[in-house]
């Protein structure tokens, strides 16, 4: 379990910058004349990301989809806490 949930923190860390990769592709592939906007890119990016942890934490382990989304929300949110609780002191 903990190893599903060390998976879901890198998903959500990475995905941000698995953003413009994510639009890149899209934009050659499938919607070079619909472009996407921030939000539905970077909820594309995350799903793309927790697919991919999932996958893996299914080939390492049984998986456990609250670990895989208790570590992505970390993972997107964490450094944002930090920060701002770096400011506070």
């Amino acid at each position: 379990m903990f190893t599903i949930f060390v998976l879901g923190l890198i998903a959500g860390a990475v995905a941000p910058y698995a953003e413009p990769h994510v639009k890149r592709a899209l934009e050659e592939a499938l919607m070079a004349t619909t472009p996407l906007d921030g939000a539905e890119l970077r909820g594309l990016a995350l799903a793309l990301c927790l697919l991919v942890a999932a996958l893996l934490g299914w080939l390492i382990t049984d998986g456990g989809a609250v670990a895989l989304t208790l570590g992505a929300v970390l993972g997107v949110f964490g450094p944002r806490l930090a920060a701002r609780m770096g400011r506070n002191d």
